[in-house]
Order: C-alpha cells, then structure tokens, then sequence
C-alpha cells in the first residue's frame, strides 16, 4: 500500500502548458503517473506529451475520471486554480507554488476542509510512492519501493536522505514532502497518522528544520499514537534566532522554535535522532 496517492491514481494537471508544468508533467508520466488531464484557460483543444488540455478544471472532469491534481500556476493565481479544482470534486490537491500570501493559504485550506478536499502544500515538491505513482518534482532515481515512510519540510533534504536509503538497499512506501511553510495544508502528525495505519510502513522518517512548533506536537503525537519507529533529522542547528534560513517556517523567535528544543521533544517519545543524513540508514538498520 501507500498514503494519498497509489497505482490508480488519476491526475490532473494545472498549469500544465507553462514551462515547469509541462516538464514536470512530461517526467510524472513517464514515471508511470496516469495523468489524464491538463488544464490552462485558454489552451484547450491541443496536446501536450500526448495529454488532452482543457480550459476549465469542469470541462476536465466531465471527461475523464480525475482524483488528485498537481497545481503548476503562479502564486497570484493559485487560490483561483485551487478553488476551481475543488469546485470540479477534487479531493487531493498539491500547491507547488512557493509566495502565496498567507491569507490566500487559509482561504484555499479552509475551503478545503468544509469540501471534504486536502491540500498538501503550498511549496511543496509533492510526494512519490515508488513504483506506484509520483505527483511533484521529486527526482525518481533517488528513490525505490519499500517499506519506509518519509514526512519532510524540505524537498531537496528527503531527495538526500532517501538517496542515501537506496544506496544501502533501503527504499520508501510513500514519501511527503508537507511545504516550507508557515502555512500547511496537510500537517506532520496527518502524515504520520496515515503511515502508521499503513500496513506496508514498517518505520518512519521524520525530516524536520528550525521555526514553529509542529515538530513539538509531532513528537507528543509520536509519544500517543505511534508503535512504529521513528527516526528524526531536525535541521538548522546552527541558525541565528530572528532570520528565516531558507523556507519562510524556518525562522526562530524567542526560545521557541529551536533544533534543541524540537530534538529534546522527540528524543522524549523515544524517536532515534540523527545528525546527519547519512545516519539515518545507519539507524534504520537497527530498528527494522
């Protein structure tokens, strides 16, 4: 099995005649990703990588059997496209777009949630089930199938650590990368709450970074809820309080925030830590 997203998925794609929607649509379907649709207002009736193009998320739908979609289209208009694919019955939906202002992020999430949709995002790099289905950006060789689950902040940190699984013959049932934040449409502990009822994650990879304090409540929810293993990575252990490194959620105020407050949090529900990426298969290795 797999979280969100599995060999049946059907996938639409929002923006998908811009320059990264129809790259990345290109590689998603040559990664065996069944997409059925792309949607750009005004670009209806061509193709692209052999994949029909509609004006209207409705007029797509009308067509063909569609339950996720991948958004390509600019911050300013992203609350547009979300509503639009809400509106049309989509209940998965993955925000790539980084910047959009933080009272649009709580429109769509809010509308989301009264719509029985999820939003996973924005500024997202998506997720992958290895061999089963990719919706984002991740790159594929990186990874392969198997039996950990993966939750992350930050794409280009689970490209690494699950590089380094694969290189010691260690592979992924769904890997998910939640956005930078401070905004999120769907959380760490909904992560971790579907991979512990999958049957096929044997063992969690928690990634998380400096800022907020979603790590701190993972952890209380770990403490609660979860009897598999997890293995932590908090990054940004060397940042200067008051500047954001990087995502717009990795910014720490006060004493809230920090790696060693997130770090104690999860070493207290009995999380292994590491230090680094490359410990993390070290550590697996011990607990699977």
């Amino acid at each position: 099995m797999a979280i969100f997203i599995d060999k049946k998925t059907k996938v639409l794609v929002q923006g998908i005649t811009g320059r990264t929607g129809s790259f990345q649509a290109e590689i998603m379907k040559d990664c065996g990703t069944k997409i059925v649709a792309g949607v750009t207002p005004g670009k209806g009736g061509r193709e692209i990588h052999g994949i029909p193009v509609y004006d209207l998320v409705e007029e797509a739908v009308a067509e063909h059997d569609v339950n996720a979609a991948i958004s390509f289209v600019p911050a300013k208009f992203a609350l547009d496209a979300a509503y639009e694919a809400i509106d049309a019955g989509i209940q998965f939906m993955v925000i790539t777009a980084e910047g959009i202002p933080n009272v649009d992020i709580l429109k769509m999430i809010q509308y989301a949630h009264a719509k029985n949709s999820r939003i996973l995002g924005p500024d997202t790099p998506g997720l992958i089930s290895p061999g089963k289905c990719k919706i984002g950006v991740h790159p594929d060789r990186f990874f392969k199938e198997g039996i950990v689950g993966v939750v992350s902040k930050s794409g280009a940190l689970s490209y690494e650590v699950c590089k380094s699984m694969v290189e010691e013959s260690m592979g992924q049932s769904t890997v998910v990368g939640i956005g930078g934040g401070p905004l999120w449409g769907t959380s760490q502990t909904d992560v971790l709450r579907l991979f512990q009822e999958d049957k096929e994650t044997k063992a969690i990879v928690l990634l998380g970074e400096i800022g907020g304090t979603m790590e701190e409540k993972t952890a209380q929810y770990i403490k609660e809820r979860i009897d598999k293993p997890v293995v932590s990575l908090i990054v940004g252990r060397s940042a200067p309080p008051g500047k954001a490194m990087g995502h717009a959620g990795a910014i720490i105020e006060g004493k809230a925030g920090t790696a060693k407050s997130k770090i104690e949090a999860l070493r207290k529900c009995d999380s292994l830590i590491a230090k680094t990426p490359r410990d993390i298969p070290k550590l697996l290795l011990g607990v699977l």
